[in-house]
């Protein structure tokens, strides 16, 4: 029953007195109360302001109005975002290392040992097998060596425009730089990880006169890791091709632009 359907009641603000002798209003037509209704909207208004402001502050928790699923559905993160862990503080020459026996730290060696195995270095026999040794694991050193030797040859360096030990021409800058995409773990364990490591990669030569000019091509290397002597070490890596972009319209550069970003652009370390 309403208010407004018993006789004999007044209306002030929400209070309801009872007057003697039936209608105070003598036939006229009764006022509504506009002060109460007044009062309900201001209350409703409250309250709805309450609930929006309620859920604008679960929006982080993965909460939400409309029916979608809650914080423990929520796609995960990349597998390439950042962890918030510090980059390693420690090298072996100029190759990172000390990496954390976590996945995470497992991508960064991982990715680092990309960026070296996909370096100019690798075309000198010296400094190839100092990166082998830094970065495989103690029974797969000399092994690698082997097999690096007969992936570098005289023959191959030639083939790039360079002497037999991996140095570029006078007037001449080698170019051999691999730059990681992402990583992905494909299999782990306390003391053992696969990663994958995609990768965008420069070769050639920068020069007036070259006939191998620096072009870019896509990979990428698996590399299955084990933790040994408190670090991440190689056991076996292998490449295959993409996946690739399609090319865009960039210009290419002249050898000399080529030369100069190679000698001003340095590095990185990566780590997650």
């Amino acid at each position: 029953m309403s208010p407004g359907d018993e006789q004999g009641y007044t209306e002030t603000g929400q209070t309801r007195t009872r007057l003697p002798g039936g209608d105070p209003y003598g036939g006229a037509p009764r006022r509504t109360g506009r002060s109460s209704s007044r009062s309900l909207i201001t209350v409703v208004g409250v309250v709805v302001l309450l609930i929006a402001a309620i859920a604008f502050a679960n929006r982080g928790d993965g909460s939400s109005t409309d029916g979608s699923t809650g914080k423990k559905d929520q796609p995960k993160a990349s597998s390439t975002a950042a962890s918030g862990a510090k980059p390693v503080e420690t090298k072996t020459g100029v190759i990172p290392s000390g990496f954390a026996r976590t996945q995470q730290g497992a991508q960064s060696a991982a990715a680092n040992y990309a960026v070296v195995l996909g370096s100019a270095e690798m075309f000198n026999k010296a400094n190839r097998d100092f990166i082998l040794q830094a970065i495989m694991t103690p029974s797969r050193v000399q092994p690698s060596e082997a097999a690096m030797d007969k992936a570098y040859t005289p023959a191959f360096s030639r083939s790039l425009g360079l002497s037999a030990d991996g140095a570029a021409p006078q007037g001449y800058t080698f170019v051999s730089r691999t730059s990681p995409i992402g990583t992905k773990v494909t299999e782990a364990t306390n003391d053992a990880a696969t990663v994958e490591v995609w990768c965008s990669g420069l070769l050639g030569l920068a020069g007036e006169k070259s006939t191998n000019p620096v072009t870019n091509s896509w990979f990428t290397i698996t590399m299955k890791l084990e933790w040994t002597a408190g670090d991440w070490k190689i056991i076996t890596h292998s490449q295959q091709e993409g996946p690739a972009p399609v090319p865009g319209d960039d210009k290419a550069s002249s050898s000399d632009e080529m030369s100069k970003a190679v000698e001003e652009y340095g590095g990185f370390t990566y780590a997650r």
